[in-house]
């Protein structure tokens, strides 16, 4: 079964940090492109990230020079370091796999 466990969330100050994690079991995790998703109160998702299996990572124009991406592949796992934080940045942040597969999501706050 194909699963993917989010974590890392919850309050920080506009300027602050956070560091998410998605944990994936049930597949090749190095021959898949893993993405991340936000989605904020009353809107849809907005795509932030990918993390492609060859080693590529692209971001969202909004969170561009502020978000890193990075995967281990050893762990199953990609991390989403989050800095500089805005009130903007609020949501609720999922990964999810090339065909649709994606975890239940953390809840971000980013609030004064």
């Amino acid at each position: 079964e194909v699963k993917l466990v989010e974590s890392g969330g919850g309050l920080a100050q506009p300027g602050g940090s956070l560091r998410l994690s998605c944990a994936t079991s049930g597949f090749t995790f190095n021959l898949y492109d893993i993405k991340w998703f936000r989605q904020a109160p009353g809107k849809g998702p907005e795509w932030v990230s990918s993390s492609a299996y060859d080693g590529d990572i692209l971001y969202a124009d909004s969170v561009k020079d502020r978000f890193t991406l990075s995967r281990d592949n050893a762990k199953n796992t990609t991390y989403l370091q989050m800095d500089s934080l805005k009130t903007e940045d609020t949501g609720l942040y999922y990964c999810a796999t090339d065909n649709g597969v994606r975890g239940h999501g953390t809840q971000v706050v980013v609030s004064p």
